[in-house]
C-alpha cells in the first residue's frame, strides 16, 4: 500500500487526502495548529464527502516521527513550501514530493538548494498545477496533436476569479490579510495564487513545440492598504523560445469566474474551459467551415485532484517518464513569475532567466 503524508490541513489538505483515500492508499494528515487538525476531522472532510475517514491518521507537526512515507504532500502556506521539503527529503527520503501550486515565494530562496537535495537523495518533486492532468487537458493535447487548427498563431489564458470563494472554503479567515494571500511577497496575490494561467499557458506551448517563455512584459494593480501588499489583477504579455506571442491574465475580482485558455491556429482555434458549467469542463474547437464542436466533461470538486494523484500513482511505478508537474516546469512558472513583477515595477520587458538554475533546466 502506498504511504502519504500530508502538510496542511486546510481546503488543499483534505482534497488530496480525499482523493489518496479514494485510491485506497495509507494517509498520514498533519498540521502544526491542533484546531486546523480537530475542523478537519469534524467540519471539512465531512461537510465535504459526506463523513470522517477513521483510517486517515492526524498528527501534530511536533509529534512526528522520522518514518518512511512514499509520497509526502506540501499543502502549506508558499513560504513554507521548500523548508519542509527540504526537511522531509532529509529525514524520511520519500520517492515523490507533491508541492502544492505555487513552488515558492517570488524571491525564490531555497530552490537551489531544493534541486541539490532532490537530485542527492533521487527524490522526484513535483508541482501541484493539476489542470494540466485534467480530461478536457488531454483531450486538447490530442486535438493539437492532429494539428487540427494547423500552425499556433498565439495562445491567450486567463484564470479570472473574485477570491470570495477561497475565504468561503476557509471561514476561519476573515480576509486576505489573514493569510499569505494578501502578501505578493509570501506567493499570494492573483499572479501567485491564480498562477495556473501561467501554468496552462506554458503547457500548451510545450505541447505545441514552441519551448519555454523567455521574455515578459507586464503590468500589476497593486492593493495596499491593512497592511497587505498584494495583486488583484496582473496582465502580461510573453514570448517563447521560437517567438509564439500571447497573453496572460490573472486576477481576484472576476465575478463569475473565467478560466480559459484560447489557443488560434491558422486553420481554427480551440478552447479550453474550467468549469465551463457548474458541473463540466469543457474543450471547444472550430476549424475551416465545419461548425464549433464542444465536448463536455462532467465532474465534481474532488475530480480536479482525482487525475493529479492518479499521476503519482503512474511516477510511483515509472518515475522516469515526463511529467507535466515537475519540478522544472514549477519553476518555469515561478521564474516568470519573478520576471512578470520585475517588468511591472521597472515597465519593460524582463528576459526570463533560466542560468540561475542550470541543473533544472539544461541538465
Amino acid at each position: 500500500m502506498v504511504s502519504v503524508r500530508i502538510f496542511g490541513a486546510g481546503s488543499i489538505g483534505n482534497h488530496l487526502s480525499f482523493a489518496c483515500r479514494q485510491k485506497g492508499w495509507q494517509v498520514e494528515m498533519c498540521d502544526r495548529d491542533k484546531t486546523a487538525l480537530e475542523r478537519t476531522q469534524k467540519d471539512i472532510y465531512p461537510g465535504r464527502y459526506g463523513k470522517w475517514d477513521a483510517d486517515i491518521q492526524l498528527q501534530l507537526v511536533e509529534d512526528l516521527a522520522d518514518e518512511y512515507r512514499d509520497v509526502v504532500i506540501i499543502g502549506t502556506p508558499p513560504e513554507y513550501h521548500i523548508p519542509v521539503a527540504l526537511d522531509q527529503i532529509r529525514r524520511i527520503s520519500p520517492k515523490i514530493v507533491l508541492i502544492e501550486k505555487p513552488l515558492c515565494p517570488p524571491s525564490l530562496d531555497g530552490v537551489g538548494e531544493l534541486l541539490e537535495t532532490a537530485r542527492e537523495h533521487k527524490c522526484l518533486v513535483l508541482v501541484g498545477y493539476n489542470h494540466t492532468l485534467t480530461r478536457n487537458t488531454r483531450v486538447a493535447e490530442q486535438l493539437l496533436a492532429d494539428r487540427v487548427v494547423g500552425e499556433i498563431v498565439t495562445i491567450d489564458a486567463g484564470f479570472r476569479e473574485y477570491w470570495g470563494g477561497i475565504f468561503a472554503a476557509h471561514p476561519w479567515l476573515d480576509g486576505p490579510k489573514d493569510s499569505y494571500l494578501g502578501y505578493l511577497s509570501k506567493g499570494g496575490g492573483a499572479t501567485g495564487e491564480h498562477s495556473h494561467a501561467i501554468n496552462i499557458w506554458q503547457h500548451f506551448a510545450h505541447i505545441t513545440g514552441n519551448g519555454r517563455t523567455t521574455k515578459v512584459a507586464a503590468m500589476h494593480q497593486i492593493i495596499r492598504s491593512d497592511g497587505v501588499e498584494y495583486d488583484q489583477l496582473g496582465q502580461m504579455i510573453v514570448e517563447t523560445e521560437s517567438g509564439l506571442i500571447g497573453n496572460i491574465v490573472q486576477d481576484v475580482v472576476t465575478e463569475p469566474p473565467e478560466k480559459k485558455v484560447k489557443i488560434i491556429g491558422k486553420s481554427g482555434y480551440i478552447e479550453w474551459q474550467v468549469n465551463a458549467t457548474s458541473d463540466c469542463d469543457a474543450v471547444r474547437y472550430k476549424t475551416g467551415d465545419i461548425p464549433v464542436q464542444e465536448q463536455l466533461f462532467k465532474k465534481t470538486r474532488p475530480d480536479d485532484f482525482a487525475g493529479e494523484i492518479d499521476h503519482l500513482a503512474d511516477l510511483l511505478a515509472d518515475p522516469d517518464q515526463d511529467s507535466p508537474i515537475s519540478l522544472t516546469r514549477g519553476l518555469e512558472t515561478m521564474l516568470i513569475i519573478e520576471a512578470a513583477y520585475k517588468s511591472s515595477k521597472e515597465s519593460r520587458f524582463v528576459t526570463v532567466d533560466y542560468s540561475r538554475f542550470p541543473f533544472a533546466f539544461f541538465s
